[in-house]
């Protein structure tokens, strides 16, 4: 069996792909309340400064930085995959996920998320920038929006209202490799 290790830094910026087991699922936008609702209980517990946050159907970006001398960000994904599977699970039934492994019925999973989720450790403000950039563009990327800001489920509401980025930001993609290698 091989070991996956992370790279954990305390204190440090991360981009993170996650992603559901069933790709063309919706679940995350349709119970996004449920989603919502795992995320803010596992920050009150673990706090964490989320610089870029979008939601789409089948998966999620965020860009992260923990506090000084915390490095556990495998624990805060954990809780928060754990809180929203228990959430949907009770509203739509265990048996919504048919497709779970063997694998995942002996561990007893859910079958609701990838078992992994891609991290990257952000190096330097040019980054940065390109992460929070893809994380924001991302619905208009997968054609489910033609503008950023049309898009409900993304943190750059947030960073208008706080006069961090122009309301009619049409950011361009950078070059490289971002989110979860094909």
């Amino acid at each position: 069996m091989s070991r996956y290790r992370r790279l954990r830094v305390p204190g440090a910026t991360y981009f993170f792909t996650v992603t559901l087991e069933q790709r063309g699922s919706a679940m995350l936008t349709a119970e996004i309340a449920a989603l919502r609702s795992a995320y803010a209980a596992t920050v009150a517990e673990m706090p964490v400064l989320s610089d870029a946050f979008v939601v789409l159907p089948d998966h999620l970006y965020a860009v992260w930085t923990l506090p000084d001398g915390d490095s556990d960000f495998p624990e805060r994904w954990r809780k928060i995959k754990h809180r929203f599977t228990r959430a949907v699970n009770n509203k739509v039934g265990r048996h919504a996920h048919p497709t779970r492994s063997a694998s995942k019925l002996r561990k007893r999973e859910a079958g609701l998320w990838q078992r992994r989720y891609w991290e990257h450790l952000i190096r330097d403000d040019a980054d940065y920038r390109a992460h929070v950039a893809y994380c924001w563009g991302n619905p208009v990327k997968h054609g489910l929006v033609s503008r950023a800001v049309e898009w409900p489920y993304s943190s750059i509401h947030r960073d208008i209202r706080l006069g961090r980025v122009d309301p009619e930001w049409c950011g361009r993609f950078a070059e490289g490799q971002f989110g979860e290698p094909s």
